[in-house]
């Protein structure tokens, strides 16, 4: 009796199936055309329309196949609904479950490099107004250079955050040439000890690190907290970062402060650092200008980094560019979103195909404001030369490390010129940054 139900439940579901799809093939049958197709000539002075026509065919076609697929799901539901009212009950009922199991939110911390900057209590505050939690995000404030001043500063914030100090503050021998930049070799120094007591001493699984002349925006925490996850479970991700290089005020869309990216170029500026990474990368530590040497592609493996659009961090004190970065002050419920569009594969799928769909346009026309019913567009670069001198004519970063761009991924640039989406990007058959090109 129970074959004979199932059966025809299974037909019932198969009949159902091929009467949506009946419906949806009469559905494309019967839409109207357009009362007069364009002429060869209207093609030619507006090349975009026919591809618009077909992108337009095809977001219908994605619409009704979302339908039939939500059917197909209500008919699996239904039939596993239905099959377990005719099995009746097992031998051994299961035990009910006591509530829903929920894992503890990671405990992250924020680690602060400080060293004679008396101002870290801007940092501080900004940092603990902002906190949601002190046992979810402890502060540690890590200080070298042994100034009176900001130890005093950092000391009266008591048990709000723990303080601890660089034991080595000795002169470090450096070759002749690099006298001047002895103070390099020594924030070096200082990063690789304090990181080692958060992931040795305090045992800590992953950290923030921020410097002391850094300001966070009210979602700084939210963010974190969301990416955390993915960058555990993305074996292609090796950090998340809050900072955007090419984040001025006009080349953000600041109606979008949940856009976030993935990124070839390690930025720095308040970076989330997993433990594994640490023991990845302690052994080699260099000796002086760590952060260059974390943007080589040796250290980063074919690995990105995650980006927002608007950056969770602005420097205050800095001179040049860093001083023009916006940063967010629209809260943003991070955890709250759906993040998946960033692995690896899908942001692949979607992100290049939204570069290389991009028309073609030449720097000039550009920066003319030409042909702005185009919408996004993308400028093509295919040489050192050519991208800083595109770059420099759009305004946005135009040095290179390791051939690496600015906040690039695989060699593209995005941001916006005058209030349109730009992609600064190398040709289609693009196979790999160039080391040479600095």
């Amino acid at each position: 009796m129970l074959k004979k139900q199932s059966a025809g439940l299974v037909l019932w579901g198969a009949i159902l199936f091929v009467a949506w799809n009946a419906l949806l093939l009469l559905f494309f049958w019967t839409r109207p055309v357009p009362s007069r197709l364009p002429s060869d000539s209207a093609l030619d002075d507006d090349p975009t329309r026919l591809t618009r026509e077909v992108i337009r065919l095809a977001e219908d076609t994605e619409v009704e196949l979302e339908r039939q697929r939500g059917l197909l799901q209500q008919i699996w539901e239904y039939s596993v609904r239905r099959g377990q009212r005719w099995r009746g009950p097992t031998a051994v009922p299961p035990v009910p479950p006591r509530g829903p199991v929920t894992l503890p939110p990671a405990v992250i911390p924020v680690l602060v490099i400080a060293c004679d900057r008396s101002t870290v209590r801007r940092c501080l505050d900004k940092l603990l107004h902002y906190r949601p939690s002190a046992e979810r995000f402890p502060i540690i404030v890590s200080q070298d250079c042994g100034h009176e001043e900001t130890a005093q500063v950092i000391a009266s914030y008591g048990s709000a955050i723990t303080h601890i100090r660089q034991p080595d503050l000795s002169t470090i021998a450096v070759p002749p040439d690099h006298r001047k930049f002895q103070g390099y070799y020594k924030i070096a120094r200082h990063y690789r000890w304090a990181l080692g007591q958060v992931f040795h001493k305090f045992k800590f699984p992953a950290v923030v690190v921020v410097e002391d002349d850094l300001e966070v925006a009210p979602d700084f925490f939210e963010y974190f907290q969301a990416t955390y996850p993915l960058l555990r479970a993305d074996p292609s991700l090796w950090c998340v970062s809050a900072w955007n290089d090419n984040g001025k005020e006009q080349m953000v869309d600041s109606s979008k402060p949940e856009l976030l990216y993935r990124t070839d170029f390690f930025p720095g500026l308040g970076w989330l650092l997993l433990a594994e990474l640490w023991a990845e990368l302690e052994p080699k530590w260099p000796k002086a200008f760590w952060d260059d040497w974390m943007r080589r592609p040796e250290q980063r493996q074919g690995r990105a980094c995650l980006r927002p659009e608007i950056s969770r961090t602005m420097t205050f004190g800095r001179k040049g560019h860093l001083k023009f970065i916006k940063l967010n002050q629209h809260f943003v419920p991070f955890t709250q979103l759906n993040l998946s569009y960033l692995r690896q594969e899908a942001y692949d799928r979607d992100f290049l195909a939204r570069v290389y769909g991009a028309p073609l346009l030449q720097v000039e026309k550009v920066r003319t404001s030409e042909r702005n019913e185009l919408g996004e567009v993308r400028v093509q670069y295919t040489s050192r030369d050519s991208f800083k001198a595109f770059a420099k004519a759009l305004g946005v970063m135009d040095d290179l490390k390791s051939g690496v761009p600015r906040a690039g991924y695989r060699g593209i640039v995005s941001f916006l010129f005058r209030g349109r989406r730009v992609h600064l990007a190398p040709p289609q058959t693009w196979e790999g940054y160039d080391p040479s090109w600095n």
